[in-house]
Order: structure tokens, then C-alpha cells, then sequence
């Protein structure tokens, strides 16, 4: 894992499948859960697959430190660019409805090595975060392992016989 300027964390690796079959899985939110390498995303309630930019879809998760144990998100595609790039802000939707996002993205940038083979750049970026939110969350809420361990989760859905 690498940290840039305490502002966001990032991870590569290469991964034994075509661009177009990892952003497939990617783009389908009922993987979510499998890609997750801390556990907390537990199942896509919005299943349909991500289409374009501004698209929302939400997943329940489960995280010890948060007030009500088991809480939903609502992400918001941010990048759209299949098979290249794929992003979403998380946020929550309020009792009357209203998204709001706290200011931190989760993107994977693909890049073709070969027909068989994508290089993936997962980046965690909570750059555009206000100071209130610093207040009280910790950035980035999660070990040095998980932009890896996510990295190869998605490595096993893209391409059963990945070494990773």
C-alpha cells in the first residue's frame, strides 16, 4: 500500500483476465460483498448492474465502531469508463431522503496488459473530506492490508485460475 501526501492510499496489481471481464465484475454490485477486504460491505441491496455516472446504488454493511452495527450505504458512480476507470463516492441516505457523501472515493483504474492480463490500481481518496468529518473518522478507516487483500478478492472473481 502506498500513501500519497496522507491524502489517499492506493495499491496495484496485476490481474490474469481481460480489462472488460474485471470491470464486469466491478460494475456488478452483488460482487461487492467478495471484493471487500475488511469484511464490512455485507451484500448489494441495489443489484442492478453500474451503468454511467450518477447512477445510485446502496449495500448494507456491518462495521463493530459504527453506532448501529449494521448500517447502509448509498454510493454515487463518480467515474464511468468502461473498461478503464470506475469510482463512487459512499454517503447515506437521510430519513427524507437526501444523499449526503462524505467526500472520499473508491476508484480502480484498469489498464490491458496483453489480451489476458489487467494491471488494476485501486485508490482510496479522501482528499475532498471536510474538516468536521476529520473531526470524528479516522482516514483511512482501514488497515495497510485492505487495497491488497480487495485487489486479489477481485483477482479470484475476475479469473478462477489467477496467481495474483
Amino acid at each position: 500500500m502506498h500513501i500519497v501526501a496522507e491524502e489517499n492510499v492506493s495499491a496495484t496489481l496485476i490481474i490474469a483476465a481481460p480489462a472488460a471481464r474485471v470491470f464486469a465484475v466491478l460494475a456488478d454490485p452483488t460482487t461487492h460483498s467478495a471484493i471487500d477486504g475488511t469484511g464490512w460491505v455485507q451484500e448489494g441491496v441495489d443489484r442492478a448492474p453500474l451503468t454511467g455516472v450518477g447512477q445510485i446504488f446502496r449495500m448494507d454493511m456491518y462495521h463493530a465502531g459504527h453506532p448501529d452495527g449494521d448500517y447502509q450505504v448509498a454510493n454515487k458512480v463518480e467515474v464511468f469508463d468502461p473498461p478503464r476507470a470506475i469510482g463512487w463516492l459512499p454517503g447515506v441516505e437521510k430519513r427524507d431522503g437526501r444523499l449526503e457523501f462524505g467526500g472520499w472515493i473508491w476508484r480502480y483504474d484498469l489498464s490491458p496488459r496483453g489480451p489476458s492480463e489487467t494491471e488494476v490500481t485501486l485508490t482510496y481518496d479522501w482528499s475532498a473530506v471536510p474538516q468536521f468529518i476529520r473531526e470524528y473518522l479516522k482516514f483511512p478507516p482501514f488497515g495497510p492490508g485492505h487495497l491488497s487483500d480487495s485487489l486479489h478478492h477481485l483477482a479470484g472473481l475476475a479469473s478462477p485460475t489467477s496467481q495474483g
